[in-house]
This record gives C-alpha cells, sequence and structure tokens, in this order.
C-alpha cells in the first residue's frame, strides 16, 4: 500500500525521514538533509514522503523556491526521489499528484520544478517555460504546470 505524508519539522516521522534522506544513494540527499535539520522548512513549506508497504522509498518537497533564487515563480517540487529498487511503479507520479492537489487547495494556480531532464516532467502536464541558474552554479530548465 502507498502512503503519501506531508512532513514538518514537528512531525513524529521528521527525524526518520532525515536519516532516510541523509543516507539515501542519491548524493542531494545530505543538502536536503541539512536544510531539514536547521529549519529551512516555514511557514506552510514541508518534505513529502512516500511510504510503500510501511516503509520509506521517497521523498520530495514542497517549497516556494527551490534552488534558483528570484526566479519570480512559486511554489517549486523540489529533491524527487524515489529508492532505485522502487522505480518503475510511478511513485513519483503518485507525490507529484498529491502536491498539486494541496498546491489547489491552497490557491495556487500554477506549480514549478527545475531539472536538467528532458521528457521526465513532459509526462506529468509540464512545460519548459524558462531556464535558470541555480545556487550550485548550473542552469537549468524551469518546467510550469498550470493546476487551477
Amino acid at each position: 500500500m502507498i502512503e503519501i505524508k506531508f512532513l514538518k519539522s514537528t512531525d513524529e516521522y521528521w527525524d526518520t525521514m532525515i536519516d532516510y534522506v541523509q543516507n539515501c544513494s542519491w548524493r542531494a540527499g545530505k543538502s536536503l538533509a541539512n536544510k531539514m535539520k536547521t529549519g529551512y522548512f516555514t511557514k506552510w513549506q514541508c518534505v513529502v514522503g512516500v511510504w510503500y508497504d510501511n516503509k520509506i522509498v521517497g521523498f520530495s518537497t514542497f517549497v516556494e523556491s527551490d534552488s534558483i533564487d528570484n526566479s519570480g515563480y512559486q511554489p517549486f517540487i523540489g529533491y524527487i526521489y524515489v529508492n532505485p529498487n522502487y522505480r518503475g511503479q510511478r511513485l513519483s507520479e503518485v507525490m507529484i499528484k498529491e502536491i498539486i492537489v494541496c498546491a489547489r487547495k491552497m490557491g495556487f494556480k500554477k506549480i514549478y520544478i527545475h531539472s536538467s531532464e528532458f521528457g521526465l516532467y513532459e509526462k506529468f502536464g509540464f512545460k519548459i517555460i524558462d531556464c535558470g541558474k541555480t545556487c550550485s552554479g548550473r542552469y537549468e530548465n524551469i518546467y510550469e504546470r498550470k493546476i487551477a
């Protein structure tokens, strides 16, 4: 069974998620774990976890901006990761859909993802609208999806 949880620092699974994120096989996990430990997620921003049969198998974030400062776009879905052993089961799609539902309820009319991937987010209704420089100095596409 798949379960999606929107987590804030006060949630009971927060520390468990930090451990999972920090030790995942993706090098960006350590960056996200550091943000989780240092109070980055304020207001409505959160980490979104995916559980499969009561086991954490992936995560993403729902935030105001994601590594591209002053882009003028918000909110972003970021840090999308699924454990390699669970890929191909559409878990990232489930996370993205749940975040879109939440964003729509909050009154957002559009949502964004930035990535250097091509062909992945288009499957979920996103379109490239811009290119931005990340905090690490790389240029990545900014994808937009209308949700209202």
